[in-house]
């Protein structure tokens, strides 16, 4: 996107939010980048240079605008569309893997040598993966600033910083100001944070939340997930300890309040719950594609900006979409929070009504099946599964191979091509993830006089590469009732 210029300018003159960050927008008279959208006048087209991250423009000299704060934009849908080396290198870094793991951490993942890694982020991105953490951290560290009560040694912690000094030394070259200076500008009084943080998730209009929270509630599973007071709850495992977060759904931004037992977890609990609600997506060019099919047409029309429910957990949505196989959306929930109430961890949380972690997948694979109370066939199909995660057969993180990650779980017995897809769209996030045969799909299909069985199939090919999105269409014609699993596809 930023390697086309005239697009790029036309963006900036249109002052578009749609291309909020997508790309930067770096001036040379000010030494200052921008977001697409900043309300200031328009530079000159030769003073403007355009990059593909912050972290790019950060790299280059330039400083983030006081008045636009392009840290503040959506994330761009580019690394959750696309499945090559920068996309899963990037996915994997909003994770937090360059924090926790450093470079030689992050290489192993990715099965490349850091040299290698490092040279196709500079050509690509402009920048490394240490510039691209450093970046985050810096965006994580002014939210917490301008948002919270947090003291600033409580903020560098969170934001992942190795010091005091090296967080004021970031903030300063980034922000051309001091901490202290920024949370005087919000201008907020704020009081001391006790046991929970508050941040504002930001996304890309328009966005339709029935669909999106309607599902993550009608699944929840008793223990782990409820809906409360208008927001969807839920536990979380994280890297350093555990958390529990509530998300709001507002007309402009979802509100995130995050209860946790290492702050240090803060930055990568916001990325997963971003990309448990899809946030990142561009709804606007997934509708546009979409509204080409008379069949769809309608139903984008009746409810744009649907987003994919996706997952905190990778491994826990694959145990998770195993259990929902053959049998109705209550059941599944019984069948999980048998599992819960057996092998989860137990944690405290505040608000009541929230009791569990989903079990880790050593617990399951170490559980006898016999004390399982589900059917022969399922649970050996979750403890088949739950082994080879545990072991490293099955890779389901951010930056797995999609294409790999779909063979290893189809070589697993119990596992069918349904019980993949449905993983592929809601672990792996893949936008085009399909669900040809299955049951609801091809009911409702046919409903819009779409033809069945390799028909669908062939048909479906010009909703690409969002056929993900298409299939929530589909589903919510019918409410989507049931975890509907084609014959043949068993556990």
């Amino acid at each position: 996107m930023y390697q086309d210029v005239e697009q790029c300018l036309r963006a900036v003159q249109a002052k578009d939010a749609r291309f909020d960050g997508w790309f930067f927008t770096a001036v040379v008279t000010t030494g200052i980048y921008c977001r697409p959208s900043c309300p200031a006048v328009p530079p000159k087209a030769k003073n403007v240079r355009f990059h593909a991250t912050a972290a790019s423009a950060q790299a280059a000299g330039f400083r983030a605008c006081k008045r636009c704060r392009p840290d503040a934009s959506p994330g761009s849908p580019e690394w959750d569309q696309r499945s090559d080396l920068v996309a899963r290198a990037v996915r994997l870094i909003a994770d937090g893997v360059v924090d926790r793991e450093g470079v030689p951490g992050l290489s192993k993942r990715l099965g490349y040598s850091r040299r290698q890694l490092e040279r196709l982020l500079y050509a690509e991105l402009g920048a490394g993966p240490l510039g691209l953490a450093r970046a985050q951290r810096a965006q994580t560290a002014r939210l917490l600033v301008e948002t919270t009560g947090l003291s600033l040694g409580d903020v560098a912690l969170a934001a992942g910083f190795g010091s005091i000094r090296q967080f004021n030394d970031t903030i300063r070259e980034v922000f051309a100001t001091t901490p202290g200076d920024l949370r005087v500008r919000a201008r907020r009084d704020l009081p001391p944070t006790r046991g929970s943080v508050t941040v504002r998730l930001p996304f890309r209009q328009p966005l339709f939340p029935d669909n999106l929270f309607g599902h993550l509630v009608a699944t929840a599973i008793p223990g782990v997930e409820q809906w409360h007071d208008g927001a969807y709850r839920r536990t979380l495992r994280l890297p350093r300890g555990s958390g529990v977060v509530a998300l709001t759904p507002y007309q402009d931004h979802v509100g995130c309040t995050l209860q946790l037992t290492d702050l240090r977890d803060l930055s990568v609990a916001v990325a997963r719950c971003r990309r448990l609600l899809d946030l990142d997506a561009d709804p606007v060019a997934v509708d546009a594609l979409l509204s080409e099919d008379c069949f769809l047409e309608p139903l984008v029309a009746k409810a744009p900006g649907r987003r994919v429910p996706r997952t905190v957990d990778e491994n826990e949505m694959a145990i998770r979409a195993v259990l929902g196989q053959q049998v109705s959306t209550a059941a599944a929930r019984t069948h999980a929070g048998r599992l819960v109430a057996a092998m989860g961890e137990q944690i405290p949380d505040a608000a009541g009504g929230l009791t569990h972690l989903f079990p880790t997948m050593e617990a399951l694979a170490e559980a006898d099946p016999t004390t399982m109370a589900l059917p022969r066939s399922r649970r050996d199909a979750v403890v088949r599964l739950a082994r080879a995660l545990a072991a490293g057969q099955v890779d389901l993180d951010p930056g797995t191979d999609r294409h790999e990650a779909r063979r290893q779980l189809s070589a697993l017995k119990g596992i069918g091509p349904w019980t993949v897809e449905t993983i592929a769209m809601r672990a792996l996030g893949d936008p085009d993830a399909f669900l040809p045969t299955d049951l609801g799909v091809v009911q409702l299909a046919a409903t819009l006089g779409l033809p069945p069985g390799a028909g669908l199939l062939t048909h479906a090919e010009r909703w690409r590469p969002w056929r993900a999105y298409a299939v929530q269409h589909l589903w919510a014609v019918g409410n989507h009732p049931v975890n509907h699993l084609p014959t043949g596809d068993t556990a």
